[in-house]
């Protein structure tokens, strides 16, 4: 009887730590990217801290059909963003490549997250030029958009997105730019930073983006 009540016991205790296992994954949470500030304020008298988290500015671009899209309209819906232009001969179309990979990966969450590419040469890349472009790359994603305008405002934001741009005309193309993808949650806060020429950093990404949405959202899709 002792032996056998000392296997119930091991089976308890494995059974226990396989549910405490399951409920840490369960639980897990992406980090918010960026520096964490505090802010003190009084509430029914007395002073509480509240976290100030990093937030994406909002921003307003025209995309590959003319039409002005502000940021406002994207908020119920998370991101995956780039910064990059169509005349770019090194990480440029191996970004595209992998955009459009994930992009696929992600098709049954397609109502939920938002692709965004920010073209850094604003000059050369209208929204003709976009559509130029899609069609060369055959992309047919219905929840990709491709943005341009002012060139030292993209620069600019492509900082908030931790990427980063420059004109440069030392480099091949005529600018200098990070690969890396931008995910944001619907309250802009950055949630990962995945380098867009790796193809195992977007696997990561794309197991992410199922993670954000399930966790945070109570969204599942059919492939999770």
């Amino acid at each position: 009887m002792r032996l056998k009540s000392n296997v119930l016991v091991v089976i308890l205790l494995i059974s226990i730590l396989v549910v405490s296992c399951d409920s840490q994954i369960k639980e897990r949470r992406l980090p918010i990217v960026g520096e964490v500030d505090v802010e003190y304020k009084m509430v029914n008298g007395k002073e509480v801290a509240d976290t100030i988290y990093h937030v994406v500015p909002e921003f307003r671009y025209i995309n590959q059909d003319s039409v002005w899209v502000d940021s406002k309209d994207l908020k119920s819906k998370i991101w995956v963003t780039d910064f990059f232009f169509t005349h770019c001969p090194t990480i440029c179309p191996p970004m595209t490549t992998n955009m459009k990979r994930l992009n696929i990966m992600t098709d049954d969450l397609k109502d939920h997250v938002q692709f965004l590419s920010f073209s850094i040469d604003p000059y050369r890349d209208s929204p003709s030029r976009f559509r130029e472009y899609i069609v060369e790359h055959g992309i047919k994603a219905t929840n990709w958009q491709f943005f341009t305008g002012d060139e030292e405002a993209t620069h600019e934001l492509a900082r908030d997105f931790f990427n980063g741009a420059q004109k440069d005309d030392s480099i091949p193309g005529g600018f200098g730019h990070t690969p890396y993808f931008s995910l944001v949650d619907t309250k802009g806060h950055v949630r990962g930073i995945y380098d867009g020429t790796d193809s195992d950093a977007i696997d990561s990404l794309a197991k992410d983006i199922r993670l954000l949405l399930k966790t945070e959202y109570n969204v599942v899709g059919s492939k999770n």
